[in-house]
């Protein structure tokens, strides 16, 4: 289960938990109302939203990060970096955004007892060109729900799994393609690669039954 920042369904938290791997993103702001089974947060690991999360004492004590047994790195840095000045010339106001935290993370993940994982460039560039299929234009960068999906579709070790979608509203930052991952997921949900938790999933009839299959 991977669960985006947006809207969740009222009943879903029980559906959730249940599930055999629960992902979820930066400041997990669904925690609780969506659920408390925490197995990994993927983290945007340069600019603001890292330093933001580093800093604050609350984020680093609370009961998702600590829940989590590994934290996912979104930004490759080496492939980040090969990017700097391609975005800065179309985007100058961007001049934080290549800061890069791997290593603060990487460390916390230490101290921690955490698996620190950095998901490949090659993944970043993956899910360019698939949204380059869908709108023409990827923005900025890719969003950090867009990266996972990306890499849980590509790597061999979960290609038997049912991998489900919960609170993708596919808003925020304007550098985000929002509607081209919007129409590449609805795409791959068509195609029986992803799909989306509703309520009939999220109800107590349905938890048992597909609990061995997320």
């Amino acid at each position: 289960m991977i669960v985006g920042n947006g809207e969740v369904a009222a009943d879903a938290a029980p559906f959730i938990d249940a599930c055999d791997m629960v992902i979820r993103f930066n400041g997990c702001r669904n925690f609780g109302l969506a659920g408390r089974r925490t197995d990994i947060v993927a983290l945007c690991n340069t600019g603001r939203p890292a330093k933001a999360m580093l800093e604050d004492e609350t984020w680093r004590a609370s009961e998702a990060v600590k829940a989590a047994s590994a934290l996912w790195m979104v930004r490759d840095p080496a492939h980040f970096e090969a990017l700097r000045t391609g975005i800065l010339a179309r985007h100058p106001e961007l001049d934080d955004f290549f800061d890069d935290y791997t290593a603060a993370f990487a460390g916390l993940c230490a101290s921690q007892g955490k698996q620190h994982v950095v998901i490949p460039g090659a993944i970043h560039g993956e899910a360019v060109a698939q949204l380059r299929l869908h709108d023409g234009d990827p923005g900025v960068v890719p969003s950090s729900g867009m990266i996972v999906i990306t890499h849980l579709l590509n790597d061999p070790a979960y290609r038997q799994d049912k991998i489900m979608l919960t609170g993708f509203s596919h808003e925020g930052w304007e550098g985000h393609p929002f509607a081209a991952e919007k129409r590449l997921i609805d795409a791959l949900v068509a195609a029986g690669r992803l799909s989306r938790l509703g309520s009939t999933h999220s109800s107590s009839s349905h938890s048992s039954t597909l609990h061995g299959d997320v």
